[in-house]
Parts: C-alpha cells; structure tokens; sequence
C-alpha cells in the first residue's frame, strides 16, 4: 500500500494541538539529502532500518523549517532519543507504510508524543504485557474484531504518551504506568499515571487524539508548558 505523505502529515496534524508544526515522509524511500552525521550512528543499520532513520530526520527537519528554524543534523542521544535543536522539542514516529514528525517550542509545550501504527489486530498474546487489568476487562465487553483493534489504539495511545512524558521525566517504565481511557465517539483518550514520575504524580492525565484512515492509526499527546498535567488538553 502506497500512503500519501501529504495524507499522513494531515492524520498526524488532526491528533495534535495548534502551534505544533508536524511533516511527513515515506519511510520507504531513501531522501535524496541526508546528513553524514546522522548517517554516522545508523550506517551499520540495514537497509530498511537505516531508510526509515533517515525519513523521519527529512520530516523533522522539514517541520522545523516551518517554525523557522534552519535545517541541522538532528543526533541521537545516549539514549536513542532525537537530540532536537536548543528551545525545541520534538517526536519523531513511523510504521511501515508511513513516517512523521512533530515539533514545536520549548516556550509552549513541555513535551509532544506521536505514534503512527498499521491498523491492524493486536497480536493477543501481547494483551498481558501491554493492558492492565483494568484495561483487559473493558476489552472483554467488545466483539473479537473490535477488541482486537482496540488494544491496538492501546499500545498506541501508551506509545504516545510515554514519548511525550519522557521529554520532561528521562524516565523508562512499562506498559503498566499508564491506564488508558478512551472516547470513541469523541476520538480522544487519557493516559493515567498509575505511578508517579517526575513532575507527575499517580492519577495525573495526559490527554491525546486518534485517528484512523488510509490503513494507519495515529495518536497525539502534547503536554503545554501552563497548567498541571491533569489539566493539559490535546
């Protein structure tokens, strides 16, 4: 299947709030740019991993260029994570079919997550890594088709929260952190802290968008500068 860019940087754009400039690229196909200190880290990578790498520094910087930022190697860091220029911060995701990027000012938002996943069933035999219990049993109230899709949006939600709060904490954690409840109707969901971490403390929120379309599911969660994050609105 062949996703429109253009079509991926609208689906990533819906899920997330104004002032968060978001690009993408398709990660199957080598940009014709790249840059040798980027290449450095991944040149040992296979092909496909080392295109995929470099797509989603090509969306990154193209998402810069629309906060008037000018065009640099974006590094990883020590610990894998996107090395964003001084006053931004940033996410980076792609699946197979599709790569996207979203960054804004570190005057504005504390952190930003996107997650971009193939619409497809949950394998079940990740369920007990992935849901809580909590989580597990809301599933068993939807039909096998509908429950399989759900724990996907699931570990998607949970993606994008994680990457979002990992820009304020630097912390690692499990699947189990967060809890996640969703909106349907409304196309929104929360990720509660079941832990603390950081500024964030059990039973905050950090609250995210989904969409699907054109075979993906996309998730957005951004965390504003103001307010607690109990109160932060996607």
């Amino acid at each position: 299947m062949i996703v429109d860019p253009d079509l991926v940087a609208a689906l990533a754009r819906s899920v997330l709030p104004d002032g968060i400039a978001v690009a993408a690229c398709d990660p199957r196909v080598m940009p014709s740019k790249i840059e040798a200190a980027e290449d450095a880290a991944i040149r040992t990578a296979v092909p496909r991993r080392r295109t995929e790498f470099h797509a989603g520094r090509a969306a990154a910087r193209a998402a810069l260029s629309m906060l008037d930022i000018a065009p640099q190697p974006i590094l990883t860091g020590p610990d894998r994570a996107p090395v964003w220029p001084a006053g931004v911060t940033g996410s980076i995701s792609h699946s197979r079919t599709a790569c996207a990027a979203a960054v804004g000012l570190c005057r504005d938002w504390r952190g930003i997550g996107i997650d971009l996943e193939e619409a497809t069933p949950l394998d079940p035999a990740l369920l007990p890594e992935i849901c809580t219990r909590s989580e597990r049993a809301w599933l068993s109230t939807l039909g096998p088709d509908d429950q399989a899709h759900m724990a996907k949006l699931l570990f998607s939600a949970k993606e994008a929260a994680y990457k979002a709060q990992y820009q304020v904490t630097r912390t690692l954690f499990g699947f189990d952190t967060f809890e996640i409840r969703v909106d349907r109707d409304a196309s929104r969901f929360r990720a509660v802290f079941q832990t603390s971490h950081g500024p964030f403390a059990a039973g905050d929120i950090l609250r995210g968008r989904f969409r699907q379309a054109a075979g993906l599911l996309v998730t957005g969660v951004a965390v504003r500068q103001s307010g607690t994050a109990r109160t932060n609105n996607s």
